[in-house]
């Protein structure tokens, strides 16, 4: 299928296909004998991936750092194997998760912070 044929069917936009294989994250389709880009089931399930793993907070820098290992991915399990795997205790999304984790501490901070000034009662956490 074409290029734009492939984006509706992974619920993304033309310009996202070309933007994640420019970044790496997608390698690049066949083309038909007038230049078109031909996609099949592989690769939209590959961007469907892609889109999920943004969609969960990981960077376009993140995913494109385990690239080569997308398609291992089986199940929930983010593929693990080598130095600095992506599932590693030292790979992306472990760092990620590290980064929410201060990310949601700060906020709790400030919203503790804002509520003690204003009277607010706290909500329960």
């Amino acid at each position: 299928m074409r290029i734009g044929e492939a984006a509706a069917a992974a619920g993304t936009t033309p310009r996202a296909l070309r933007f994640y294989e420019q970044r790496g994250l997608l390698p690049a389709p066949p083309r038909s004998r007038t230049g078109q880009r031909q996609y099949g089931a592989r690769e939209i399930a590959r961007v469907r991936l892609i889109r999920e793993l943004l969609s969960l907070g990981l960077t376009v820098e993140d995913v494109g750092s385990c690239a080569d290992r997308l398609h291992l991915l089986e199940g929930d399990a983010l593929p693990d194997y080598g130095a600095g795997g992506c599932a590693q205790k030292s790979g992306v999304v472990e760092r990620r998760i590290a980064a929410l984790d201060a990310e949601i501490s700060r906020l709790t901070r400030l919203r503790d912070q804002l509520a003690a000034r204003t009277g607010s009662v706290s909500m329960p956490r």
